[in-house]
């Protein structure tokens, strides 16, 4: 199993939405990642910086080798509004390293 953290950036007073948007992920979406051996994801919200930092257990690359895939791309354009993207609505991301783990 892989482990994959990474992290994202919210436009500003956007966290309510963002959360709001997640508690009603698509069903096709849903079933994608899970179809895609990603085991766990889970996300968190840093109110000090307004980055969210995602952490993954995938037996791929988790969500990350998914960005061809139209519902990928549909719900890119969906948080556009909400988050730092690049040129094709990609959430604008940075790796995350690993440091400690017990």
């Amino acid at each position: 199993m892989n482990e994959v953290a990474f992290k994202m950036y919210l436009k500003p007073n956007s966290i309510d939405e963002y959360k709001k948007r997640h508690d009603k992920i698509w069903p096709e979406l849903k079933a994608l990642l899970k179809e895609s051996q990603i085991a766990s994801y889970n996300i968190y919200h840093d109110p000090e910086t307004n980055c969210l930092f995602a952490f993954q257990y995938a037996k791929g690359k988790g969500s990350q080798s998914l960005g061809e895939n139209t519902i990928v791309k549909k719900w890119w354009r969906y948080m556009s509004d909400l988050m730092e993207t690049n040129p094709d609505s990609s959430p604008r991301e940075g790796a995350l390293t690993e440091v400690f783990r017990l």
